[in-house]
């Protein structure tokens, strides 16, 4: 039986590490990854490790009250480049929830050289686009993981 979080990465603790593989396509034309594509890199480590959770964007629009995120914050430091061929893991800690927003730190590692950090506020919204708190089921799901509980 095919498990559909195989490629999701998997936690340590209340970390999240997701295995990111530096294709051609990631790079400018000295084989070192564009800026640009670190954010995206972030971004699959959030949406994975909500996944291995248990939580999917798609069954949070499909609620009753639909709910998704947004990203007010977003604090990247460069400390290294990152190459074609990298291997890199992106370490994720859902630190705290107040009210609508969700605090993240977030690191791009290759093996143990540090590439990049992040921090990111994010915010639950509805589908207007206004702030509204988590449901209470992703709450309470993302409360174990959290450095300080909401």
């Amino acid at each position: 039986m095919k498990d559909e979080h195989s490629n999701a990465g998997w936690l340590e603790g209340r970390e999240h590490v997701l295995p990111v593989r530096v294709y051609y396509e990631d790079t400018d034309f000295t084989g070192v990854v564009y800026h640009g594509n670190y954010a995206r890199y972030f971004e699959r480590g959030r949406s994975d490790f909500l996944r291995v959770v248990g939580i999917s964007h798609a069954d949070l629009l499909d609620r009753p009250d639909p709910a998704a995120f947004t990203v007010v914050k977003l604090t990247i430091e460069f400390r290294r480049a990152a190459r074609i061929d990298d291997l890199l893991h992106v370490r994720t800690l859902y630190e705290t929830v107040k009210g609508p927003r969700l605090f993240i730190r977030q690191r791009i590692l290759r093996g143990d050289e540090l590439i990049a950090t992040a921090d990111v506020e994010a915010a639950c919204i509805d589908l207007a686009g206004r702030a509204r708190r988590p449901p209470a089921g992703l709450a309470a799901t993302l409360g174990p993981y959290l450095a300080a509980p909401p």
